[in-house]
């Protein structure tokens, strides 16, 4: 089984799980294309960079879906296509959560 994304205005819509004969007899009368998805994709520029879920984006140019964050302050990383925090994920073993206000790491509790 294959995944695809339905793809309308750069916007993923839906995410479906099919064989890819599928598209052989399937009629899609709706704007937009259906591309597929590789849910091992891993930063692999052959796989469109990134698995995606709805409300994820398709960069045409680029061939890379692209999932948003929640984060404003996070830029997007056109190597992997992911976004990245201002400051880098603390190495010391402990899990952090990313605090916008001040935008630093704080120790999860």
């Amino acid at each position: 089984m294959a995944h695809f994304a339905k793809v309308v205005d750069g916007t993923v819509t839906k995410v479906i799980v099919a064989e890819p004969e599928f598209f052989d007899t399937f009629v899609d009368t709706s704007a937009g294309a259906w591309i597929e998805a590789f849910p091992d994709a891993n930063g692999e520029p052959e796989k469109r960079y990134n698995y995606v879920g709805v409300g994820g984006k398709y960069d045409a140019s680029a061939d890379a879906f692209i999932m948003p964050t929640d984060y404003p302050s996070w830029t997007l990383n056109t190597t992997t296509y992911q976004y990245e925090p201002p400051v880098p994920y603390p190495a010391n073993g402990t899990p952090h959560r990313w605090d916008e206000d001040t935008q630093t790491w704080v120790e999860a509790n």
